[in-house]
């Protein structure tokens, strides 16, 4: 149906003009002294129409060779690109960035010239010419700004490589300000300049964003929450009253988790302040039985032994013949002068785990009843395990 009305259009126009000429008798007269040119209206017209056709036909050749050289300088560049990819995949870094170099240089379009000048910069970067990799990027971001986030991710990805954690975090920050929920990929780029850099309450408030994304490993993530919980304890040992605000703020999970209690307790007994320090540690023992949580319960003296024996056989109820809390008990026992029930519960725990811990707490307490032979004995018995750890190390 098209072509039929673009058939009867054609008729009518080339009836219309033939009746035109027919009736039309005029002449143009062009005076250019001391000539004078006239010809007739047709006449002009016919020419005008060439003039106009030749012109608009060598435009069209133009376009079409210029036409033609883009799309040969496109294919040019994408045959570059796929080798400086394959290159660089290849581990043939020189030959990458070379590659990818001469690819951005010929792309017309933003996203092939970023594409381009990552490649070319992580190859220089694989080379430790960082110079030459600041160069790309910076020119990635000057001629290919829609690709923006992608050079900024790079950046932030190879700073980090080379330690420079805070133009890392910069980078990071720029990526922020555009907005939008943040890929879990960014949200670790972060993690690790954050963690670099010692901003552990940043690596708080990142690990608990991580938690709720599928795609991450809880365990490294746990592991670093439990890093950053005992870095912020550090920092806080000598100041007490921000060492129990900080204690205060932990949820329950954390503070009965073993490696957090004793960091904390440890540090509650470095400023004299076993009764907190004991509250920490029971409440750790409660939640479950860790070594280290059970030797330090007995180094913690609040003045009410008594009470720590009851607790602690309270704990041997739920966990018989552990020998870590036997130990305990018998060390707990001779700071009492419950000198019966010491001995028993430490010859309990040397039958069960003989070691150096337990031989010493042995000759202590036979030195304090007058026992030089026994207590020499196992002097001598726990310098022998403690030789032999030594030399096993």
């Amino acid at each position: 149906m098209k072509l039929v009305l673009w058939v009867l259009a054609l008729f009518a126009s080339a009836t219309a003009i033939v009746l035109a000429a027919y009736y039309n008798t005029g002449s143009v007269l062009f005076t250019v002294p001391p000539y004078k040119i006239e010809l007739a209206f047709n006449t002009f017209i016919i020419m005008v129409l060439s003039v106009f056709t030749v012109f608009y036909m060598l435009l069209r050749i133009l376009s079409g060779l210029s036409g033609i050289n883009r799309r040969l300088r496109a294919k040019k560049a994408e045959q570059l690109t796929w080798s400086g990819v394959k290159a660089f995949f290849e581990a043939r870094y020189d030959q990458a960035m070379e590659l990818s170099e001469r690819a951005f240089k010929l792309a017309d379009t933003q996203t092939t010239k970023v594409l381009n000048a990552v490649v070319a910069a992580r190859s220089a970067h694989q080379q430790r010419n960082y110079l030459r990799r600041d160069h790309l990027l910076a020119a990635a971001r000057e001629q290919a700004p829609a690709g923006r986030v992608l050079t900024l991710i790079t950046e932030a990805e190879l700073f980090l490589d080379e330690g420079r954690y805070h133009d890392a975090l910069t980078a990071l920050q720029s990526i922020y300000s555009f907005g939008g929920l943040q890929s879990t990929a960014v949200l670790l780029l972060e993690l690790k300049a954050q963690q670099m850099a010692g901003n552990w309450d940043s690596v708080l408030e990142l690990t608990e964003v991580l938690s709720n994304r599928s795609s991450v490993d809880r365990a490294h993530v746990d592991e670093l929450r439990h890093r950053a919980h005992l870095e912020n304890i550090k920092k806080n040992t000598k100041d007490i009253v921000l060492l129990k605000k900080y204690w205060g703020t932990l949820p329950w999970q954390e503070k009965t988790d073993g490696r957090i209690a004793v960091a904390a307790a440890r540090a509650l007994m470095a400023q004299g302040d076993n009764v907190a320090a004991q509250k920490i540690i029971e409440n750790g023992l409660d939640a479950g039985l860790y070594p280290e949580l059970v030797a330090l319960y007995a180094d913690c003296q609040s003045g009410i032994v008594s009470w720590q024996i009851q607790r602690a056989e309270s704990w041997l109820v739920k966990y018989p013949n552990n020998a870590d809390l036997l130990l305990a008990l018998g060390r707990l026992c001779t700071y009492g002068e419950l000198w019966g029930k010491a001995q028993n519960y430490l010859e309990a725990s040397l039958s069960i785990e003989p070691g150096y811990p337990a031989h010493l707490a042995l000759a202590q307490l036979f030195e304090k009843l007058g026992k030089q032979e026994a207590a020499s004995e196992h002097y001598r018995k726990g310098l022998d395990f403690a030789l032999k750890q030594i030399s096993s190390a």
